[in-house]
């Protein structure tokens, strides 16, 4: 009997230890940007809000009644997406709620889409969209949206630097996926080859000179690629393809 205590005593040490180091990994993030986050709190076009579970960024003036649920990419701080989604906010008038993620990892997130777009009631049409592992999530619940009756309706799906493991192919979603030229890990050959799960229509656009950290602000990131343009310049041409992504759709309402 006392060697099985022991034994049993040595299995929960391992377990703490475990649960304790992941604890540990899961709150290292990458810090967002001081200087990019200021420049968007300081913005006249955006007003930014938090509540306990997002950051609600609405546009001051000239807002559409769409919304982007944007899930941030995996241990990165939800703040670094600030300055690049305030600008999709000035270029199209949507709303941009960014999710705080379960432990800071989108795949420990199991709050439904609906418990996010509360937090801007005044949405009527819904996408949702991500960045890096964020995007995988967001295929998620792009496709909860089209089949489950307690989720909003989702009417397209916007990917940052990400792909879908889900095969979305046969779904009736607005797609756009925007890709890094210089991403080390979400490699553009690594984006096309998961192009089977999303639909034909899917609109690709491509950001010369971008790398993957470059669709937040939050540094460098191992394994990446390097940037060649600054982030006002990756800023802007974000913020062009989503507009023009949407602005396409309007003609169809």
């Amino acid at each position: 009997m006392r060697r099985v205590g022991a034994v049993l005593l040595a299995v929960a040490g391992v377990v703490v230890l475990v649960v304790v180091g992941f604890l540990v990994y899961a709150s290292l993030v990458f810090e967002g940007d001081r200087e990019a986050s200021l420049d968007a709190w300081r913005s006249n076009g955006v007003e930014i809000t938090g509540t306990d579970r997002s950051i609600v960024i609405e546009p001051t003036t000239g807002a559409i009644d769409a919304g982007l649920v944007f899930i941030p990419g995996a241990k990165v701080q939800p703040s670094a997406y600030l300055y690049k989604m305030a600008g999709i906010v000035e270029a199209t008038g949507m709303t941009v709620v960014i999710t705080e993620p379960t432990l800071n990892l989108a795949f420990f997130d199991t709050r439904p889409l609906s418990e996010f777009t509360a937090d801007a009631p005044e949405v009527e049409r819904w996408f949702v969209g991500g960045h890096s592992l964020g995007g995988v999530r967001a295929c998620q619940l792009a496709a909860d949206g089209t089949r489950d009756d307690a989720d909003p309706a989702v009417e397209g799906l916007i990917l940052f630097g990400s792909y879908c493991v889900d095969d979305l192919s046969g779904s009736d979603l607005e797609v756009l996926s925007i890709v890094a030229e210089n991403d080390g890990l979400s490699t553009p050959e690594e984006v096309a080859s998961r192009g089977g799960n999303l639909p034909d229509d899917t609109v690709s656009v491509t950001i010369e000179g971008a790398n993957h950290a470059a669709f937040g602000d939050y540094g460098a990131q191992p394994g990446d690629g390097t940037a060649t343009i600054d982030r006002q310049t990756a800023r802007a041409e974000i913020s062009d393809a989503v507009a023009a992504f949407i602005e396409e759709l309007e003609p169809a309402r």
